[in-house]
């Protein structure tokens, strides 16, 4: 009997699901029967997650040109440094060399002057020629420069190559040429230099160029017409030049 009542209760169940169509299937179920949700939980969310990434993506990329410019201010600090310890570096070689000349200490002197002028090597104003190429590393440094800088390495400069020139010619043997450059180096600076210019009258003489040297010589005259050194080379310059001029005369009789 209860075989029976099961039998009808069991058709009962069909012909209604026959009638109202399937049951409806829960979430939780339909989550559950999926292979590919099981393995991959997060696929639901990839949408969110992509917005979310879009989002970030952008924030990053102002933290990186932040960063970008933070490194560039700080090279530019790092390159004024290195300049300015340059700078100081020269002052300290050249007063040194001002040590030794008055010590009487020549060849010594030399070199602190050299060490000096290296270590404005490429700090100098460029020539117009260099200024106008840009990408040349003088040129670029020389921007760089302040003011106050630049006139401190100008000076320095100067300094160093009048200097130079008073060591040589308290040599023995005194290299007139060498004296004649670095005169010409200050002249190109500064032409109102006085030394530069009496000096490099001296080395012209030397160097047999006799109009040149009356030529130097008497605008350093013009700078200190009481100059007793200066009258004195005035005056033995024109004498070979005219010894010159009586023997070019014998030579064309």
């Amino acid at each position: 009997m209860h075989s029976t009542l099961f039998q009808v209760v069991q058709r009962r169940q069909a012909f209604e699901l026959g009638r109202d169509g399937p049951l409806p299937v829960s979430r939780e179920m339909e989550d559950k029967k999926s292979p590919y949700k099981r393995s991959c939980p997060e696929a639901g969310a990839g949408s969110g997650a992509a917005v979310a990434l879009g989002a970030g993506g952008g924030g990053g990329g102002g933290g990186g040109g932040g960063y970008r410019a933070h490194a560039a201010a700080a090279a530019a600090a790092a390159a004024a440094a290195e300049l300015e310890a340059k700078i100081q570096k020269a002052v300290e070689f050249k007063a040194e060399g001002a040590r030794c000349y008055k010590q009487k200490k020549f060849r010594e002197a030399i070199g602190k002057y050299h060490r000096a002028l290296l270590q404005l090597k490429g700090l100098e104003e460029p020539s117009p020629e260099l200024a106008e190429k840009s990408l040349l590393g003088r040129a670029s440094c020389w921007r760089r420069l302040s003011e106050e800088q630049r006139a401190l390495v100008e000076g320095t400069e100067i300094e160093c190559y009048n200097s130079l020139t008073a060591c040589l010619l308290q040599s023995e043997l005194v290299n007139y040429e060498r004296v004649r450059e670095y005169c010409l180096k200050v002249l190109a600076k500064e032409k109102s230099n006085f030394k530069a210019m009496y000096r490099a009258g001296i080395a012209f003489y030397h160097l047999g160029d006799y109009e040149n040297a009356l030529l130097y010589l008497k605008e350093a005259k013009n700078r200190e017409p009481t100059d007793t050194n200066v009258l004195r080379y005035i005056q033995l310059t024109e004498i070979k030049i005219i010894r010159c001029s009586q023997r070019d005369k014998e030579v064309m009789a």
